[in-house]
């Protein structure tokens, strides 16, 4: 199998894509993939699910206002942070 990097990116994308075979990837750094993966291993499907869509409206709507970490995580995890 072998990479080849994007001829474009996203302008607001601050990652790489590449493709590997048929699929696109982004290149992380690890402590943001380790981190996305201990949300999926503790947020409940429902809360993954909602806040995807969310996002995906926030996104179809331009991206009004902006969020802190720590509303977006406590809005993941279900906490009163």
């Amino acid at each position: 199998m072998s990479a080849q990097a994007a001829d474009h990116s996203e302008p607001a994308e601050p990652y790489e894509i590449i493709h590997l075979g048929g699929e696109a990837a982004a290149i992380v750094p690890l402590a943001e993939l380790r981190r996305l993966r201990a949300v999926e291993r503790y947020a409940s499907p429902e809360a993954l699910e909602a806040t995807l869509a969310a996002h995906d409206e926030w996104l179809a709507a331009g991206c009004p206002g902006a969020r802190s970490h720590e509303d977006v995580m406590a809005e993941l995890l279900g906490s009163d942070q």
